[in-house]
């Protein structure tokens, strides 16, 4: 069994009846592997976010190695995991905590619509976008 297949939890259900586990895996890449995984939950989603989410994961595990996790906390935020093999003296961890600084800053927006994406369609909140 591969890491892709490892990373759905066991899930809970919310007010809607959607499946929920307390953290939900949006994406991940995997450099060891050479793969990129995109949870067929959001197989929905507009293909030009789709591939930016890829491409993003995909550059990070090419500079600084591991495994990148993109998931859903239970309140619906956005998290970056990371996580490398204990005998990978080539994984950069200096450069893994100044690439996801990076990509937070650079991503910033991509990653408050994926929330609110989550927040109505997942946990079925009202939002009004009229805020801002």
């Amino acid at each position: 069994m591969d890491m892709f297949e490892k990373i759905n939890h066991s899930k809970k259900e919310n007010k809607k009846g959607k499946n929920m586990g307390e953290e939900i895996v949006l994406c991940a890449a995997n450099s060891y592997e050479r793969k990129f995984y995109l949870n067929p939950e959001f197989e929905m989603l507009p293909e030009g976010i789709k591939q930016e989410l890829n491409i993003m994961c995909v550059l990070y595990t090419e500079d600084v190695g591991g495994i990148l996790l993109i998931v859903y906390d239970e309140d619906g935020n956005l998290e970056l995991k990371v996580d490398h093999q204990e005998n990978d003296f080539a994984f950069d961890e200096i450069g893994s905590v100044l690439k996801i600084k990076q990509l937070r800053q650079t991503k910033s927006e991509l990653f408050e619509s994926l929330e609110l994406f989550y927040r109505v369609f997942y946990l079925g909140e009202d939002v009004d976008v009229t805020d801002d």
